[in-house]
């Protein structure tokens, strides 16, 4: 399936750097009513009222978390991480030793970390979603995070196991993005993100649940291989500058403030 271009929003605020510890996310009521769909969103996406073919052979064996239905578009919301040569330079020291305790370990095709749980939208209503996440993140500030601790962990179905990268700094700043993006999920009747929510890049992952192969003694010493990298400090200090929600097909980009 072939991504769109992103749709970019630019801010009528200025673009200033914000500081690594800036928490300015100002809140704005939600509608009391909602009011009905003009017709230029309605048919904004002409033909795609089926959505994606549900194949499971077409992304390695996954077991969706919910069954694809006609005009139903899963969504997600994250915060992009676009991965560097160094990165991949650490990914190439540390899949091949996880791979020595659960050797149907794949790299993950991109990186990010999520501010939403996997939910499902009726195409029409995917540009009003993008509009309120947009007005959302209107006065979200840009934030450094550090994402340097290895753990493991299992989707909510213990169907797939991932290796990550937990935040270690920057958690305060993800949990205001995720109290925003939160409203947005009420507003339309969906399901809000986890409880206490460990914020992660995941880095590689495979079928089915292979905690007890990855934790303890392979974990120590994935964490030894992240913190021996040259320069893993410098390179696992990430600027958060946008906000991204896929949609179906869709790519929808946020800039942060």
């Amino acid at each position: 399936m072939s991504a769109a271009p992103l749709v970019g929003y630019s801010s009528s605020d200025s673009e200033d750097e914000a500081e690594a510890g800036a928490r300015a996310c100002a809140q704005s009521p939600l509608p009391s009513q909602r009011l009905p769909l003009p017709d230029s969103v309605l048919h904004m996406f002409p033909g795609t009222e089926e959505g994606p073919e549900d194949d499971s052979a077409k992304h390695g064996g996954r077991v969706r978390t919910f069954p694809h239905e006609r005009g139903n578009w899963a969504t997600h919301v994250y915060i992009p991480y676009e991965a560097g040569e160094e990165f991949l330079d650490l990914l190439d020291v540390l899949l091949p030793r996880a791979q020595t305790c659960v050797p149907r370990l794949v790299r993950m095709g991109a990186f990010h970390v999520s501010l939403s749980q996997s939910v499902v939208l009726r195409h029409h209503w995917i540009l009003p979603f993008i509009q309120a996440l947009k007005d959302r993140m209107a006065s979200c500030q840009r934030f450094f995070f550090i994402a340097n601790r290895v753990k493991i962990y299992t989707n909510q179905e213990k169907t797939r196991t991932f290796v990550g990268l937990e935040v270690t700094s920057g958690h305060a700043q993800f949990l205001d993005l995720v109290s925003e993006v939160d409203r947005v999920m009420e507003e339309f009747d969906l399901a809000t993100f986890y409880e206490n929510p460990s914020f992660h890049i995941s880095l590689a992952w495979c079928v089915g649940d292979a905690r007890l192969q990855l934790e303890a003694q392979c974990l120590r010493e994935l964490q030894e291989l992240v913190d021996e990298f040259e320069d893993s400090e410098t390179l696992l200090r990430v600027h958060a500058e946008q906000v991204r929600c896929k949609s179906g097909n869709k790519f929808f980009s946020l800039p942060l403030k």
